[in-house]
Order: C-alpha cells, then sequence, then structure tokens
C-alpha cells in the first residue's frame, strides 16, 4: 500500500474546544482484520464533548470523533468481509475525524444505495442511540405516551420519528418557536416551548394528566427534576445524555415518591453488544434512511480548520438536527 496521509483534528490535552489542532498524519497499514477508510464525513457528538473534556478519561494526544462514513482505501491481509471501494459506516469507533482512519472490520456495516456518505455520518451514532432507546431500554408500543427533550436536536428529530412510527404518543419539549414548529412537523402530538413556561413538569402533566410512560432526556442537569415529576407511577427516566451539565447526586428516596419509578443511564455502546446486535440496529436505521421513512437533518457541515466552532455550536445549543466534520 502507498503511504496514505492527510489532515487529522487533534485533541493535545483534556479541555476546552481551545485544545483541538489540525495535523497531518500518515495513516498506518491495516493490520488482520481491519481496513483504511478515506473518510467523507464525521459526525459531531456530546460523547466527543465528554472524551476531550476528560469526564470519559482519554489519554492524550489522540485523534478526536467517533463516528463517519466513507469508502475502503485498503484491506488487512485475509479480510473478506469488505473490499476497496466499499462504502462504510461505524459509530462508537474513536479516531474517526482524519481523512484516512484505520478502522476494525467488526465496526463498520455497509452503506446502502441510495444513502450518501454524509447522511450514513449523520445517522449512524444518533440513529442507532434513538433506536435502542425506543425498542431495547423503554420499547415503545401502541399507546406509549414519550417525553422527548431537545426535540429538535439530532437525536430528538430522531426520537420523534421513531417513537411515532411505533404508535406512541410524543411530548416534546424544544427552546423557541422554531425549534417547536420543527418537533411538529416531525410528527409531535403535543409541543411545549421550554422558554415560555415556568414549570415544565406542569406544561408536561397538562397534555399527559396522568403522566408519561418514559421520559427520554438527554439534556441531564436542566430537565432531569422536571423529567421525574413527569412520570406515571412506575415510569422510566432514561437518562442518555447531559447537554446541559451532568445530573448531582441525588436521593434514591425520590423514585419512591415519585411513584416507584426507574431511572437508567444507558450507552450505546451497551447496546452494541454483538455484531448481530449492531447489523440489526444500523440494518434498520439505514434502511429507513434509504425508503424515505426516516427523515436526517444536516444542521451544520464544518471543515476540520472549523471543528473548534462545531463543539461550540453543539454544546450552545444553537443548531437543529445533527453537526458534520466534512473532510
Amino acid at each position: 500500500m502507498s503511504e496514505l496521509h492527510g489532515p487529522a483534528l487533534v485533541v493535545t490535552r483534556a479541555g476546552g474546544s481551545d485544545v483541538l489542532a489540525v495535523e497531518d498524519r500518515t495513516a498506518p497499514s491495516p493490520g488482520p482484520g481491519e481496513v483504511v477508510v478515506e473518510v467523507a464525513a464525521v459526525g459531531v457528538n456530546f460523547i466527543d464533548v465528554y472524551q476531550r473534556e476528560g469526564v470519559y478519561p482519554m489519554e492524550t494526544p489522540y485523534v478526536l470523533g467517533n463516528e463517519g462514513a466513507g469508502t475502503v482505501a485498503a484491506v488487512g491481509e485475509g479480510l473478506e468481509d469488505f473490499v476497496e471501494g466499499d462504502r462504510v459506516a461505524w459509530a462508537m469507533s474513536v479516531g474517526s475525524a482524519a481523512r484516512y482512519a484505520v478502522r476494525d472490520a467488526s465496526t463498520l456495516v455497509p452503506v446502502p444505495d441510495g444513502v450518501d456518505l454524509e447522511t450514513a455520518a449523520a445517522v449512524m451514532l444518533q440513529g442507532m442511540t434513538a433506536h435502542y432507546l425506543t425498542t431495547s431500554t423503554f420499547p415503545v408500543g401502541h399507546g406509549t405516551t414519550a417525553l422527548v427533550h431537545a426535540a429538535a436536536g439530532g437525536v430528538g428529530q430522531l426520537l420523534v420519528q421513531m417513537v411515532r412510527a411505533r404508535g406512541g404518543v410524543v411530548v416534546a419539549t424544544a427552546g423557541g418557536p422554531e425549534k417547536c414548529a420543527t418537533a411538529e412537523r416531525l410528527g409531535a402530538q403535543h409541543v411545549i416551548d421550554y422558554r415560555a413556561v415556568d414549570d415544565l413538569a406542569a406544561a408536561v402533566r397538562e397534555v399527559a394528566p396522568q403522566g408519561v410512560d418514559v421520559a427520554y432526556d438527554g439534556v441531564g442537569r436542566d430537565t432531569f427534576d422536571a423529567s421525574l415529576a413527569s412520570l406515571r407511577p412506575r415510569g422510566m427516566l432514561a437518562l442518555f445524555g447531559a447537554a446541559s451539565g451532568q445530573v448531582p447526586p441525588f436521593d434514591l428516596q425520590r423514585l419512591n415518591g415519585a411513584g416507584s419509578v426507574f431511572v437508567t443511564r444507558p450507552s450505546l455502546g451497551h447496546y452494541l453488544a454483538s455484531r448481530d446486535e449492531l447489523e440489526w440496529r444500523a440494518g434498520e436505521v439505514l434502511a429507513a434512511v434509504a425508503d424515505g421513512s426516516l427523515q436526517v437533518a444536516v444542521g451544520g457541515r464544518y471543515a476540520l480548520a472549523d471543528a473548534a466552532r462545531a463543539y461550540d455550536d453543539l454544546e450552545g445549543r444553537r443548531t437543529q438536527g445533527k453537526l458534520l466534520l466534512t473532510l
């Protein structure tokens, strides 16, 4: 293999977006079971922020990015599942934000015809997150009432669509008229502008008097109390992220007082426990994109040199949909 090299987004030390640097890096030759991918686009995600800040400790320096899509440029010895030229996508595989990335073939899935590489990069991590939340963490069925926070965000938009597709009722929260309109357009039956209410849980109970069956909360500190107070007896709060900050420790007796409710802190990695599970989740998500039943909104595209601004926009909740780094 001729030497492949190009720009990579490097975390130089733990900290804010100012610790990011673009460096030229050479891709190593793929070993057995590995491929080199020429990356087309990389997803911008909060897990990148948690790793960069040291909430999820990482040894620095390292190449940022956990999700992407591209074209196979080289294949390791003995590997038969992929060949040069295949279009592939992945998630939960750090080191993605580079022109050439070495990936373990077991983490890759084929991108179907009819799905472009940018869209594939945009939907893998957040799409499979919405998938596991609605099929496994709290399986949504006909009549399930689900509270979806940040419903105009990347995961939020997909959650609204998946809950509706499974026959559920969506109570969506979003900030401002434009984001509320997005949630409504995607099918949310009830939309609450959290900026316009003093008591978010009370606003939820105005449309769901018995409480919601499940609260899908990726916001964290700012919404946790309202999510808990919005549950029906024996309902579940699925806290899958912390866009507003981590939730402080709390008294477990509150779960009893709220109606013997459940709280879980799931993450995608634990819901990709096998190759079969990866293929199931990714396959259903990408098939839904291909047939048009799942809409994926890209809210912004940024060059690697503008990555700090991309993450600042993500953390500042200034965007709708998915943000991408393009190479």
